[in-house]
């Protein structure tokens, strides 16, 4: 794991798009398409403004979600709504290389099912992402991946259904075989509250869900309240 800290959380969005976007440039050029999913937060809706405004060969590019909260369309809560503000209204970004976790269904199973077909078509068999976009969370929690939750447990399916609600809703999440089969995961933790946190991910402590993805590709990158001080 590499990590690089910056001054702050605009830095790191800046710098985020930079990093999406020649990975981008390299990937279409190497194997004619470009497959990566993104999290939500308030950093990365930044990263994605700024990935708009970037070189990118959109035509040959496809987004993914890495989780989203079951809620209706258009809902505030949802991923689907910024990633929408912040980046397919700006980028000339086709409906169809907009993926969207399906979490409206009726039978949200057979969805997930269904969106882990779609990364199969997309990114082969098993499938293999170019890019995972991650966040950390004060409790250690990645993607929706999160403290106590059977769905830290399968292995068996890229995508999934937390067993209960976290913060109030259900979730769809990719799962860890998902994650680490990724060709580059890069994650952006900014603020003071995560400190301790990216300690522990950096040491690999598995004890939180965060700590149990695959860290030999991974790049970080932090700002100055986030980054844990060396000690004198």
């Amino acid at each position: 794991m590499k990590i690089e800290v910056l001054a702050d959380a605009d830095a790191v969005a800046r710098a985020a798009a930079a990093v999406i976007a020649a990975d981008a440039r390299a990937g279409v050029a190497a194997r004619g398409r470009y497959v990566f999913a993104v999290s939500g937060g308030t950093t990365p809706w930044v990263m994605l403004r700024a990935l708009a405004d970037e070189d990118v060969p959109w035509q040959a590019v496809h987004v993914l979600q890495v989780d989203e909260r079951v809620a209706p369309a258009g809902d505030q809560i949802r991923n689907l709504t910024h990633l929408g503000a912040s980046l397919f209204e700006r980028a000339p970004l086709s409906r169809q290389s907009v993926h969207a976790m399906p979490v409206e269904a009726g039978d949200l199973d057979a969805a997930a099912a269904r969106y882990a077909q779609l990364l199969r078509e997309l990114a082969g068999s098993p499938p293999v992402l170019d890019l995972v976009h991650l966040g950390l969370g004060p409790d250690g929690h990645t993607a929706s991946l999160v403290p106590g939750d059977a769905v830290l447990d399968v292995t068996d399916v890229d995508v999934a259904l937390t067993a209960g609600p976290y913060q109030g809703r259900r979730r769809m999440t990719l799962t860890y075989p998902a994650l680490d089969r990724a060709r580059r995961v890069l994650w952006l933790v900014t603020g003071a509250e995560k400190v301790g946190m990216l300690a522990r991910l950096q040491a690999g402590d598995r004890s939180i869900p965060a700590g149990r993805v695959r860290a030999d590709h991974a790049l970080v990158l932090a700002d100055r309240a986030a980054a844990p001080q060396p000690s004198n």
